[in-house]
């Protein structure tokens, strides 16, 4: 527990790595001192997974306008540097750790943040085995598995990312990153069986009306993660022929859209583009 004033709420609330129950308090309020040891004693239980501060409205009345305390004990939980829920007056220790474990990830929510950060830092063994730690616990979680999937696919590791797939949910073609994924499975999965990509960009340049050879020349694209080449081939298609195979062209585009969701200014430049050649 600390206190917080609004010269350090930013540092040690919005910057927080973990949520943040901040207690709205004042030294002559009879309640907050019922509440108080309450939340203090929850803290130390849950060992790190949430933090509290107190805030003393009498000394920072702007931070209290700001979160529209009228009453105290007023608690406001924060969660990456967003208020998630609040509550005021007292609550039943029960109510407490009710609300408390909305605002907590479970062990399998940890375990998948372990492993983004494992694989963002590189350690692809670490977060091998965080991925399958989270999807023990979570085998329901689409979002965790797709997630996998994406980690295995950066891997080369085609057979299990095709084995995933085969873990998921009727429910997974509705999230935003399936079409992405199975898009890309599919261009790494076939990129033996097509032709080299400078033999395919021969055809093109010979024939720049052989969409096929376009379109096989953009699903080698894609499997070496070229995203924007891959696009302007897919683009090209659209433009000539919106028809062929059933609107692969703008199709598969949306799909790369997705994997592109680190660079957004690429991506809103490519889908103005393709906005216009639609219109």
């Amino acid at each position: 527990m600390s206190d917080v004033t609004l010269q350090n709420f930013e540092a040690e609330v919005i910057n927080s790595p973990v949520p943040v129950l901040v207690d709205f308090w004042a030294p002559w309020c009879g309640p907050c001192r019922t509440l108080g040891p309450m939340l203090e004693k929850l803290e130390a239980e849950y060992q790190g997974k949430w933090k509290l501060v107190k805030v003393n409205v009498d000394e920072n009345q702007q931070l209290a306008a700001h979160f529209g305390v009228r009453s105290i004990p007023h608690v406001v939980a924060i969660s990456e540097g967003q208020a998630v829920n609040q509550f005021v007056g007292v609550l039943p220790e029960s109510q407490l750790r009710e609300f408390l474990d909305t605002l907590t990830p479970d062990s399998g929510q940890l375990a998948l943040h372990e492993a983004q950060e494992l694989a963002a830092a590189g350690d692809r063994e670490g977060a091998r085995a965080a991925f399958q730690t989270a999807l023990t616990q979570t085998p329901e979680d689409d979002l965790a598995r797709l997630a996998y999937i994406a980690f295995l696919l950066d891997g080369d590791a085609i057979d299990e990312a095709e084995a995933e797939f085969g873990r998921l949910s009727a429910r997974a073609p509705q999230e935003d990153a399936y079409a992405a994924l199975r898009t890309r499975l599919d261009a790494m999965k076939g990129l033996d069986a097509l032709p080299d990509g400078a033999d395919l960009k021969a055809q093109v340049e010979a024939n720049p009306g052989n969409l096929a050879a376009r379109l096989d020349l953009a699903k080698v694209l894609i499997a070496r993660r070229e995203y924007e080449s891959a696009l302007a081939q897919l683009m090209e298609i659209v433009r000539r022929d919106r028809s062929f195979e059933d609107d692969i062209g703008r199709k598969t585009m949306l799909s790369v859209f997705e994997m592109m969701s680190a660079t957004p200014e690429a991506v809103s430049k490519w889908r103005r583009q393709l906005s216009t050649a639609l219109n």
